[in-house]
């Protein structure tokens, strides 16, 4: 689950990380209100406004904006609230701003120039181990920088269950080229963006820019936070705070159900019980001529109810020109499952306009494949892999 700016900075400062201290609006009234609060509370003179979305590079799209006076601040709130943001990790339709951050500004002169780090805590499944990946150059694309410039990128593992060591910390400030007060500060801070990155179950958490000020304070100016969907159970206040707005309609609605959809850009439908067999259903359909339109895991509750609620979902998608159910009934019967799909079927009549494979496989798979060839309905039936793989290539042939 991924969280807003605001909520990232809120979670990361409960644990003791300084934050570029903001407000959230979601009028131009409501933004000019929070503007007024927030000088009275920071003594900040020019203030900046953020669009709250989940997708990064909104400053390429100008979905951020400094702000010198409060005329300024009104006229970028109205701008940018209700605009289709549109960025390099937006679709082309771009995604709406519901809400705006208006945040202090942290670039005031002192006795030396503030300077930008990148830093994100993540797993590496390739050692194991999580990895704090930091750069000198932050405020940039991190992927240009490890492209063009890797000896500018840093990482330092530690083992999962293992706290990050004192040393660690140190080694981090030292190779940011960081002395006195703010290297001392550094060392605080990643230990405790550490410690907010294990204690709230995150899989990301990503600071750019992790700001060096002026009076040498270190202080998270931009966040983007991910959570561990499996771990929210332990964090109903995290929880809460799931913004559906930002999330695939389907893939919402397919939570109700209870079912995991993924939606592809292919033109077969899949609906599949288990992940190991989803990801051979979508091969064997690229395998066949066709591309996955979805991924689609039933589970063990192939009942009539949500097969049903996958068809719907799966037609939503306009592209899809044949749906293929692959079930291995282990858990769940396969006469179960097929009489689900008549079931389904019968029940949504006309909306089913595509050739629909059902290929059945495990406990009572024959009387399964009976129930399906004698139902009368435009479903096909078959048992094995390649069978169904077949049928499906004779309808792109």
């Amino acid at each position: 689950m991924n969280l807003h700016e605001y909520q990232a900075k809120e979670t990361l400062n409960s644990y003791g990380v300084p934050i570029q201290r903001g407000k959230v609006a979601s009028t131009v009234e409501e933004a000019v209100e929070q503007a007024k609060a927030l000088q009275e509370e920071t003594g900040t003179s020019w203030m900046i406004v953020k669009a709250q979305i989940h997708a990064g590079g909104r400053g390429k799209g100008g979905g951020v904006k400094l702000a010198k006076s409060m005329d300024e601040l009104k006229e970028h709130a109205s701008n940018i609230l209700g605009m289709h943001l549109i960025t390099p990790q937006t679709s082309a339709e771009g995604k709406l701003v519901r809400k705006i951050l208006i945040a202090e500004d942290m670039y005031y002169p002192g006795d030396s120039e503030p300077k930008e780090f990148y830093m994100s805590i993540l797993m590496d499944r390739s050692k194991g181990c999580n990895a704090i990946i930091y750069s000198t150059e932050g405020g940039m694309d991190i992927e240009q920088v490890a492209e063009e410039t890797p000896h500018l990128v840093h990482k330092e593992w530690v083992q999962p269950g293992a706290s990050l060591m004192p040393y660690q910390a140190r080694k981090i400030a030292f190779n940011l080229g960081l002395s006195g007060t703010a290297f001392k500060n550094m060392v605080k801070v990643v230990s405790k963006l550490y410690h907010a990155y294990e204690q709230s179950d995150a899989s990301l958490v990503e600071i750019n820019p992790l700001l060096k000020t002026s009076d040498d304070k270190i202080v998270a100016v931009d966040s983007k936070m991910s959570l561990d969907n499996s771990a929210l159970f332990r964090h109903k206040d995290l929880a809460e705070m799931r913004d559906i707005h930002e999330e695939d309609p389907t893939e919402v609605e397919a939570g109700e159900y209870g079912l995991n959809y993924v939606k592809l850009d292919g033109n077969v439908g899949c609906m599949v019980n288990g992940a190991g067999l989803a990801m051979a259903t979508m091969d064997i359909i690229k395998l066949s001529g066709g591309s996955p339109a979805n991924f689609l895991d039933v589970g063990g509750k192939a009942s009539a109810e949500t097969v049903e609620a996958g068809f719907r979902l799966i037609l939503q998608d306009p592209n899809v020109k044949a749906i293929l159910v692959n079930i291995f009934g282990g858990i769940v019967r396969c006469d179960r499952v097929a009489n689900g799909v008549v079931e389904a079927y019968k029940n949504m009549g006309d909306q089913i306009k595509v050739p629909i494979i059902v290929r059945l496989q495990g406990t009572n798979a024959e009387i399964a494949k009976k129930i399906i060839d004698e139902s009368g309905l435009k479903v096909e039936s078959a048992i094995l892999l390649k069978e169904a793989a077949q049928k499906v290539q004779a309808i792109f042939s």
